[in-house]
């Protein structure tokens, strides 16, 4: 049986890999989508554990407070310039891309490494992962994730102030 799900695997991703722009590594893909199916279960598995209940609700205030947090820690895991150590070991440097951040792409051909690089460098791919990490924070520690969003969102609204400085004074020079 396994065998004819490996046979058959392989047909799809060769059907797949000849309409694909270039070499799209499936394999690799699947594998993150295994690791957060099994982070997603091993964190609902220990609030069971453990006792811990989910919100019956959560705020509009919550909703907006995680949503500019995860915006902001998605930035500066894959595109700050400061955090180009996390990301070096699946990704090469390309470019500048302006106000500390950079450009990068993905460092590998296998295809495992080759998902992470897209995956460290792609703020809305990084997004999903650490949405799931905030709301697991609702569940085993509300109140030290709504200080730590707080102060994540704070940095997105200072990024903002800075782009309008900048904007009104390039306006008035």
């Amino acid at each position: 049986m396994m065998t004819d799900v490996r046979a058959a695997a392989s047909r799809v991703a060769e059907r797949y890999s000849r309409t694909a722009p270039d070499d799209r590594p499936l394999r690799g893909y699947l594998t993150l989508i295994g690791a957060y199916g099994g982070t997603v279960a091993g964190l609902t598995g220990l609030a069971v554990a453990l006792g811990r209940k989910a919100p019956r609700t959560v705020s509009a205030g919550d909703v907006a407070l995680l949503t500019a947090a995860t915006y902001k820690l998605s930035r500066i895991l894959t595109k700050d310039a400061i955090a180009s150590p996390l990301r070096a070991p699946f990704t090469r440097f390309v470019e500048p891309a302006g106000e500390g951040e950079v450009n990068e792409e993905p460092a590998h051909h296998d295809p495992l490494r080759h998902a992470a690089g897209e995956l460290a460098n792609c703020p809305f791919c990084t997004s999903m992962w650490i949405a799931t990490a905030f709301a697991a924070g609702l569940v085993f520690a509300p109140g030290f994730t709504r200080v730590a969003a707080t102060a994540l969102t704070a940095v997105a609204g200072s990024d903002l102030l800075h782009f309008a400085y900048t904007a009104v004074r390039e306006k008035v020079d």
